[in-house]
């Protein structure tokens, strides 16, 4: 019997070989109805999309020009520079000068494995050409030609190490890519790569004509659109790789700290520089007081002499931990700092008269800091009446300078008022003698430096006051100094107060320069940043250090220690995100990310952190309570 699918309702669908399927009737309504309804929830589902921004929107340029030799992105311009040769010799690192550039870039490396018997194969032939070039060259009589001989001997030594498994064979590409804003600065920035590679006998090529292709293939995508290669084994490969940190460690001087690139020991002498000199500067909070103690602790240990000024008594529990002396300068203190004291060097042979004139000289810097701004006639009047208050005191040319008294404040103002027109000088210098500020320089010397450890404390001192006790505690220091040469460091803490003033500047810019001859070293200590480094004797302060540590900085003086110590971007943001006693330890011509680490018994003894600090002072009065209920002396 016949079935009629159309009358009975059956779907065709459903008829197979093995038998009839019966479903109910399928209205042609409801499958339009059905399609419609999918094409109105598509319609909105792309309606909805094309609103909503992806990943590609918020990445992509605005618009994008290819030209032939770089690519335009809005308002970025890209170049791409690839290696075509290297030298026969390249060092560990030698990309290291262009990732440790101040630019923005992008570098791609492509490594594409070569089987050994496909590269011995063609080393064997070409051992067969070099060979019979040179036999030809000997039996015609021509000189030899080292440079075959050597092509000769480094394919043989590459055959040799490729048979045995040492070596392995490669294509390898280098690619990189430079981003500027300015399509001069672009050209530069070109010019200087090609340049710095070239020193190293290493020659690029600008991807002309290919620029779209040179930007694809140094995306992070792995894409090689370039396929410039060049043959390397495994060795010169491996000297390849870009990321390398500087070694700091010698067999001499103390540990500052962790390398926290590869967890070498920081040990390091700063006498074995071309000079002894550091700059630190931080954030307040950072570590710096904390890495200057630490070093301060460990150079007594190798003997070294320290010397301390000290804005903020942070130093005092240091100083009675290893038996130093601390001297706190202040009005009403009983150590006292004469400013016209003069050095008396022993062993070598130096001009009274030019002793006399640089003490003049370093004197009316301090007037100028202490009587404010001074006409030319009134310079020239001072310069005359302390060359008279030192011959006062029959320190003149010739003079024995180990048996002479040196003169005070007082004897220059009677000098002073001896003369003509010095009656507004006097008024302004009486203040300083006869005022409120008469017990801070009008006496003769009092203190002593004959620790190994000396601390002056300026804590207790006015601001208007600082400048001026710290100018006269490092001229005194620096006569001592003069007098007797020792392996000396001398730490300045919060030299910005010295920087505020052009005079005082120019003094300690004076010492930092001429110090190492005198075995001594100059550790300037700020976190002041912007004040320290725009004055122009704070810029030649830091080019005259040859060790520097920066600590964690802040937003606002990042862009200055980045444009005065050259920092890459990545090394800005690490400074930036530094935790306490990280940063960026400079030493000559190398440097490296630092931690700086101690020991428990260091940690007691430097730590500047209060909550500690009053620990360790309660804990010491409980100790000593304990002393006194036991009849045992404190």
């Amino acid at each position: 019997m016949a079935i009629d699918v159309k009358k009975k309702g059956f779907d065709a669908s459903a008829l197979t070989a093995g038998g009839v399927g019966y479903t109910k009737p399928v209205a042609k309504e409801e499958l339009k109805k059905k399609l419609a309804e999918e094409r109105v929830a598509l319609e909105e589902e792309r309606v909805y999309r094309k609103g909503v921004a992806s990943i590609k929107d918020l990445i992509s340029p605005s618009s994008m020009k290819v030209e032939p030799s770089f690519v335009r992105f809005g308002d970025t311009y890209c170049r791409t520079l690839f290696i075509i040769t290297y030298p026969r010799y390249v060092t560990v690192g030698w990309a290291s000068p262009i990732i440790n550039l101040s630019a923005q870039m992008d570098i791609a490396m492509f490594f594409y494995p070569i089987k050994a018997d496909v590269i011995l194969k063609e080393l064997k032939r070409k051992v067969g050409i070099v060979e019979a070039q040179i036999q030809m060259d000997a039996q015609s009589g021509k000189p030899r030609d080292p440079i075959a001989e050597t092509a000769l001997r480094d394919i043989e030594q590459l055959r040799d190490d490729l048979t045995q498994g040492i070596e392995h064979f490669f294509q390898f590409a280098f690619y990189c890519t430079f981003y500027s804003t300015d399509p001069e600065q672009l050209e530069r920035l070109t010019r200087t790569v090609e340049t710095t590679f070239g020193s190293m006998l290493i020659y690029t090529k600008r991807a002309y004509y290919q620029a779209e292709q040179g930007f694809n293939s140094t995306l992070p995508i792995g894409n090689d659109e370039l396929m410039i290669t060049f043959n390397m084994s495994t060795s010169p490969i491996a000297s390849s790789f870009p990321f390398t940190s500087a070694e700091l460690s010698s067999d001499n001087g103390i540990l500052y700290g962790v390398n926290r690139h590869n967890n070498s020991l920081i040990l390091f002498d700063r006498f074995s520089l071309q000079n002894a000199n550091a700059v630190i500067f931080a954030t307040s909070g950072a570590g710096k007081s904390y890495a200057v103690k630490l070093e301060i602790l460990r150079s007594l240990m190798l003997g070294t002499e320290i010397i301390v000024i000290d804005p903020e008594m942070e130093y005092k529990h240091l100083s009675d931990a290893v038996g130093g002396t601390y001297i706190n300068i202040s009005l009403a203190s009983s150590a006292k700092i004469n400013p016209f004291d003069l050095p008396r060097p022993t062993g070598e042979a130096v001009s009274v008269e030019d002793i006399i004139r640089s003490a003049v000289i370093t004197q009316k810097g301090l007037l100028r800091l202490m009587l404010g701004k001074l006409t030319v006639a009134e310079d020239s009047i001072l310069d005359r009446a302390l060359l008279e208050t030192y011959a006062k005191k029959d320190i003149v040319p010739g003079a024995d300078l180990s048996t002479v008294e040196p003169p005070i404040l007082q004897d220059f103002q009677d000098i002073l008022e001896g003369m003509e027109g010095t009656g507004d000088l006097v008024i302004r210098l009486k203040k300083y003698t006869e005022g409120t500020f008469s017990g801070l320089l009008n006496s003769p010397t009092t203190v002593k430096m004959d620790n190994i450890l000396v601390t002056f404390s300026v804590r207790d001192l006015e601001d208007e006051l600082r400048p001026m006790a710290i100018y006269t505690i490092v001229n005194y220091i620096w006569n001592v100094v003069r007098s007797e040469r020792k392996k000396r460091v001398l730490a300045i803490d919060e030299a910005w107060w010295l920087m505020q003033h052009e005079d005082s500047a120019k003094f300690i810019f004076a010492l930092v320069k001429r110090c190492r001859k005198y075995y001594l070293g100059i550790t300037t200590i700020t976190q002041d940043v912007n004040d320290f480094l725009t004055s122009p004797y704070g810029q030649a302060i830091v080019t005259n250090s040859a060790m520097q540590l920066l600590l964690r900085q802040s937003p606002a003086a990042i862009d200055l220690i980045a444009k005065t110590f050259l920092l890459t971007q990545s090394e800005k943001y690490l400074l930036l995100e530094s935790g306490r006693g990280e940063g960026i330890f400079f030493a000559g011509q190398k440097h490296a990310a630092i931690q700086i680490v101690a020991s428990y018994t260091e940690d007691q003894i430097v730590t500047t952190d209060p909550k500690q600090l009053l620990q360790i002072e309660q804990a010491r009065k409980e100790f000593q309570e304990s002393l006194e209920q036991a009849g045992k002396p404190t």
